[in-house]
């Protein structure tokens, strides 16, 4: 069903400052959308109420058909585990933990592990980290620890993908085999991919863009 945005403004701090103003957004199930505009716009604000890790000022936000505002706390964890995966500028990856476990996260919260691990080795696999999976995060070079992070991201099979910048600390070459992987997940595996990004030859790559000016979309 997808993602729909109805009326959906923000506001932040006291005095309230807004950050978006009448946001009305659909975003089908299996596209690639990327959110664009300048530093403040608001583009960073709405993906985090797209994918419930913000609460909405007013309006609503629905997921397949549900108002995530109305959903109870434990209820939006649970559906966020199940659902979502999230790439972020910078990777997170545990310092304590080796790579598989890293990408076992998420499976790891839902007791999912055992289950999962098959799948997480063949990502890794996939991202040319297979020979890497018992090396921790300080053994690795930024862009193999981004390819972690999608991993990771990835590992639960989700139907959203969120990144948030996921090129934005890594030179062109790694950018440009993260966007790569994003775009594989996006048109073979039919995951929804939302993406922010301020790099026009990376936006161009979504088969569609959102771009916000001041909050709206223009």
């Amino acid at each position: 069903m997808g993602i729909t945005a109805r009326h959906v403004g923000k506001m932040i701090g006291e005095p309230p400052t807004r950050i978006l103003s009448d946001i009305n957004l659909e975003i089908n199930n299996g596209e690639f959308l990327a959110l664009t505009g300048r530093s403040g716009s608001g583009k960073s604000t709405l993906l985090y109420l797209l994918s419930t890790l913000d609460r909405v000022s007013q309006g609503e936000v629905q997921i397949d058909g549900q108002n995530v505002g109305k959903m109870e706390p434990e209820m939006i964890h649970r559906f966020r585990n199940a659902n979502m995966g999230f790439i972020f500028q910078f990777h997170y990856l545990l310092a304590e933990l080796n790579t598989l476990e890293n990408v076992l996260m998420p499976a790891r919260k839902s007791g999912r592990q055992v289950e999962r691990e098959h799948y997480a080795r063949s990502l890794l696999k996939q991202f040319d980290l297979g020979d890497k999976m018992h090396r921790l995060p300080r053994q690795l070079s930024g862009g193999e620890q981004q390819r972690v992070a999608i991993a990771r991201a990835l590992v639960m099979e989700p139907q959203y993908l969120f990144a948030d910048e996921p090129t934005g600390s890594l030179d062109s070459v790694n950018g440009e085999n993260v966007m790569n992987i994003i775009r594989d997940a996006n048109e073979r595996l039919n995951v929804t991919v939302i993406m922010v990004t301020h790099e026009s030859d990376f936006a161009r790559l979504a088969k569609r863009q959102v771009h916000l000016v001041d909050g709206k979309i223009q």
